[in-house]
């Protein structure tokens, strides 16, 4: 090996390095600020705790509720990604394998909602939530997730099938399948990478989304984490140790959902990229 491919692998081992420390970084600092008082956080912020008391951990899930919080979370972001994949199953199959006219014009429309800004449309979703007396209702929650979600999702899993050779429609086809057991017998099972990528965007968007939670929900039996962790703000002093103790507890759920699934997000990507 050459001086110069040395000197590149050298530099690709240090950028990475420094990529590890800054993105965990603030997860250690989250950890052992959750231990402190707020003197400590202030004065000694890297450094270990004198006492590894958990009480800031109790005041959370007391005071505000962070297991529920994190409980109504898990139901919300489970329910949206279950729900945008079968919606992008649905959708992507027409457009991926059936030649009809609209197909074209629906899947631009699909495409051109990925440019829209979300929260431009938050007063009139608002305005929908309060004529339809859905506010305070996680259906409505979910319904608003899934939709923008959509777009993403159906450009993704189009684009995995449309990779997928057409022989194995006519070989299915032949031995008596409709277009529901091709689509979810033969065609799900191959796009499992793509599937696995989008269902971890959802579950991540809405398990960390704050703007239609605060708008939708106000019953603080209901809260997200996302609204739940603003009961800490108020008037007077506030104790940083609960709030790093929620944000602790309410990470570990999106880690190992992360974790399970992290091995399908590069594969599932780039088959939906190139193929589509």
């Amino acid at each position: 090996m050459d001086k110069r491919a040395k000197a590149g692998k050298g530099a690709s081992y240090f950028l990475a390095l420094i990529w590890i420390a800054a993105t965990t970084a603030p997860l250690i600092l989250a950890v052992l600020s959750s231990f402190k008082d707020n003197a400590e956080i202030y004065l000694h912020p890297w450094q270990l705790p004198k006492s590894w008391d958990v009480s800031n951990y109790i005041r959370a899930i007391r005071d505000v509720g962070a297991l529920q919080a994190i409980g109504n979370t898990l139901l919300v972001s489970f329910l949206t990604a279950g729900g945008v994949l079968l919606v992008a199953l649905l959708a992507s199959y027409p457009m991926s394998r059936k030649n009809l006219r609209w197909v074209r014009a629906s899947y631009t429309l699909f495409v051109l909602a990925v440019m829209i800004p979300i929260h431009t449309t938050l007063i009139p979703i608002s305005s929908l939530a309060s004529t339809w007396k859905a506010k305070n209702q996680y259906w409505y929650l979910i319904c608003v997730y899934i939709a923008f979600n959509m777009a993403q999702s159906i450009f993704l899993v189009s684009g995995s099938m449309n990779g997928i050779s057409r022989e194995i429609d006519d070989a299915a086809i032949i031995d008596g399948c409709g277009d529901f057991r091709l689509l979810f017998r033969i065609l799900t099972p191959i796009c499992k990478p793509i599937l696995a990528t989008e269902a971890i965007f959802a579950f991540v968007y809405a398990y960390g989304e704050l703007i239609f939670s605060l708008t939708l929900i106000s019953d603080s039996k209901m809260f997200t984490v996302s609204r739940a962790i603003l009961s800490f703000y108020g008037d007077g002093d506030m104790a940083l140790g609960p709030i790093f103790a929620f944000i602790v507890l309410s990470t570990i759920p999106s880690v190992l959902v992360y974790i399970l699934f992290h091995n399908q997000i590069q594969k599932g990507v780039m088959n939906g990229a190139i193929k589509g």
